[in-house]
């Protein structure tokens, strides 16, 4: 598990995983169904991305995303 505290850990992370994966940026741009150009933005780290278009392609990498909410405790 890797926690993400940027949108350039993200970056780095979507081309990684791409890289390791031996898929082209075309070709993950198709299977995501999102244009190469959102991609390539992805992978440079634009903060203002969309998140459903985010969520594909980190689908399409087989990258789960999880969202870890603050226990009721911590709060009192």
């Amino acid at each position: 598990m890797i926690q993400i505290d940027s949108m350039s850990e993200v970056a780095d992370s979507v081309r990684r995983a791409r890289k390791e994966q031996g898929v082209s940026q075309t070709v993950l741009a198709q299977l995501s169904n999102v244009g190469l150009r959102f991609l390539c933005e992805v992978e440079h780290g634009k903060s203002t991305v969309r998140f459903d278009k985010l969520l594909s392609v980190l689908t399409s990498l087989g990258i789960t995303l999880r969202l870890e909410m603050p226990s009721e405790t911590s709060h009192a």
